[in-house]
């Protein structure tokens, strides 16, 4: 169960891996990998998303957008003329790729302003994906006086890219950047395209609209990588503790129930061993009444000599009972816990099974390890099994009537296979 659950963390991480990289981008057949200091954040966890509207018109046209780890932040809205770079430039002639290569409105250096109208007010360039890097775009476009830039996506059909919105990030130096930019999906970026050339309103002679750039921060944007890679690094051996703390718990509560509960043990009956006999006490009656007896080397002497005294009396006095046909729990001498001795003052538990032990240490076992007879495994929390009955013997007075074993259905281990008197020529 935990390489389980270790492995499905391993997974886990691989999967957060894979989807918290970076997406990579195409340049004229050219991965960039690298990231500047700031798309670490952006491209190991979650960042900003900001809102592209076009305020000119009712209802408020709004797309969404994923501002770029490069650049200005957008604290604040910001608001201006939207203008596709390619209505006023074209490629400069010293430019290092050619205008046939160059997608329309790609944005890629180096541009010159061409015609008499140009945007002289706060003006945000739009431009698409492909050819160059963001960070070139963005940087053509603050050259020519942009205060924000818009990047579209490229075609799904002609790139292979996905229509989704992508992190994007400069694999150079982008210190020299002041301006704010922001990524727009293809499908709207066709559609401002499509309001832009049928808009009424221009600037400078140029069809445009009223742009509002808005960014909505996540409360996750602080996070950074180290922080992934510490979460990585701790789930595995969370899933490990939380696998052990389970086993600990299931582990207790077998324990405990292979224990016997306080108030059964409490409640089976005791004795105390008073030197001459058993003083018997029932079960629930508190053992600290009776007073404890200070046990001297003198006094186990004289509780051994009484035992045996009263051990003789007992098998002169109760002619019903010989001693040699005690029940065997009534001859117990020494606890089967400590191996010692009763003497005078022991007190001693009772269980089920009628084996006894000293009070305190079979408690002890009962409680706190298992609800078992330490020797005959009986459980104590059974009911308690009747006491076993001897079978007895009558022997008559007269010498010419030998004592014969009474026949009894119930054999034990003292009942003799023949009789002490039977001829041994007899078949």
């Amino acid at each position: 169960m935990v390489l389980g659950l270790l492995s499905l963390s391993y997974i886990c991480a691989l999967l957060i891996f894979t989807f918290a990289s970076p997406v990579e981008h195409r340049t004229n057949e050219v991965y960039f990998t690298t990231k500047s200091e700031r798309a670490w954040l952006w491209g190991w966890a979650w960042g900003t998303e900001s809102t592209v509207s076009v305020v000119d018109r009712s209802p408020v046209v709004s797309f969404p957008s994923r501002p770029a780890a490069f650049g200005a932040e957008i604290n604040d809205p910001l608001l201006g003329y939207v203008i596709p770079l390619s209505s006023f430039t074209i490629p400069c002639n010293n430019a290092n790729i050619t205008e046939e290569l160059l997608p329309d409105n790609s944005g890629c250096p180096d541009l010159c302003v061409a015609g008499d109208h140009h945007p002289t007010e706060t003006w945000i360039a739009l431009v698409q994906r492909g050819r160059c890097e963001f960070v070139k775009k963005v940087r053509e476009a603050q050259r020519l006086g942009a205060k924000a830039v818009v990047v579209g996506g490229e075609d799904p059909e002609i790139s292979g890219f996905p229509d989704t919105l992508v992190n994007m990030y400069s694999p150079e130096d982008s210190s020299d950047i002041k301006i704010a930019a922001t990524y727009i999906k293809y499908s709207d970026y066709l559609q401002l395209c499509t309001l832009i050339s049928n808009s009424n309103t221009t600037h400078s002679g140029l069809h445009t609209l009223s742009l509002l750039i808005t960014a909505e921060y996540s409360a996750w944007e602080w996070y950074s990588p180290i922080i992934t890679f510490i979460i990585i690094l701790l789930l595995p051996s969370a899933l490990t503790f939380i696998t052990l703390l389970i086993h600990r718990i299931r582990a207790a509560r077998a324990a405990q129930r292979d224990r016997a509960p306080e108030d059964v043990v409490r409640n089976l009956p005791w004795r105390v061993w008073t030197g001459t006999g058993w003083e018997k006490h029932e079960g629930g009656e508190d053992t600290n009444t009776v007073p404890d007896i200070v046990v001297t080397d003198a006094t186990v002497e004289e509780g051994v000599v009484a035992r045996d005294t009263s051990e003789e009396d007992a098998s002169t006095s109760l002619p019903k009972e010989p001693s040699e046909n005690k029940p065997w729990f009534e001859q117990q001498v020494e606890c089967a816990i400590c191996l010692s001795q009763f003497v005078k003052g022991d007190k001693v538990r009772v269980l089920p099974c009628h084996h006894i032990f000293h009070l305190s240490e079979v408690d002890e076992w009962l409680i706190q390890r298992k609800k078992l007879c330490p020797i005959c495994k009986a459980d104590v929390t059974q009911p308690p099994l009747p006491p076993p009955v001897r079978p007895y013997t009558t022997h008559s007075t007269e010498p010419s009537n030998p004592p014969q074993p009474t026949p009894t259905t119930d054999a034990t281990e003292r009942t003799p296979l023949l009789s002490n008197n039977t001829p041994q020529g007899d078949p």
